[in-house]
């Protein structure tokens, strides 16, 4: 696992608005998935040691001293990228979450509260329905379309993908939006089941996907 990152958006310090406490709030959010995973506070010294060290560091108001997130847990945040905001008063970091818990409480988000219960963040649609799938192979349901592909197998669902892919051609042959919209989704469904079934995690597919974009 990586533990640091040379910043791809480094931000000069002097831009930064804090507050009369001479802080600022820092959202951090999943740089594959777009999970918002918490919400700390920076000042001058610990931006400027997260800008050179390329791990999140915050400060701690109740313990009135910088914080070296994960020091103590090991589930450090490696800062792929920096931004503020159109006010020059809040931050935004881009980070991967070593361990995948960036909660106190053991969480993945601290945002994980919601009236009568428990629910993890929503991410980016397409995590969302992997975890769905996912659901459906280690649950499967009676009458689910997903857990009978699962159930028929890797022949099924490879054949599945085939004909989703032809029927994103023919859409595209014919250019109608909606069409090669709605075959598109078809052919993303299929390939995530397909993915789900040989136990490959889409966040891998993610890294491979940041890795070409660089």
């Amino acid at each position: 696992m990586v533990t640091s990152s040379p910043l791809s958006l480094a931000i000069p310090l002097d831009a930064i608005r804090y507050n009369d406490q001479g802080l600022v709030p820092a959202i951090a959010q999943d740089y594959l998935d777009g999970t918002v995973l918490m919400l700390a506070w920076m000042n001058r010294e610990s931006l400027a040691k997260t800008l050179e060290t390329g791990q999140a560091w915050y400060w701690s108001r109740s313990r009135q001293e910088l914080w070296h997130k994960g020091a103590t847990s090991g589930h450090f945040q490696v800062v792929q990228s920096l931004r503020y905001d159109c006010d020059s008063d809040a931050l935004l970091l881009s980070i991967e979450q070593v361990g995948d818990i960036a909660c106190h409480t053991g969480e993945r988000s601290c945002f994980h509260q919601v009236e009568g219960g428990m629910v993890a963040p929503p991410a980016d649609m397409l995590s969302q329905v992997f975890a769905v799938v996912r659901d459906r192979r280690d649950h499967p349901q009676a009458g689910s379309y997903t857990c009978s592909l699962f159930a028929a197998g890797d022949n099924k669902i490879l054949k599945k993908i085939g004909e989703e892919a032809a029927e994103v051609v023919m859409a595209c042959k014919d250019d109608v939006a909606e069409e090669i919209a709605g075959e598109a989704a078809d052919l993303l469904f299929h390939t995530l089941v397909a993915i789900a079934h040989h136990g490959v995690d889409l966040r891998d597919v993610y890294r491979k996907l940041q890795e070409r974009r660089r």
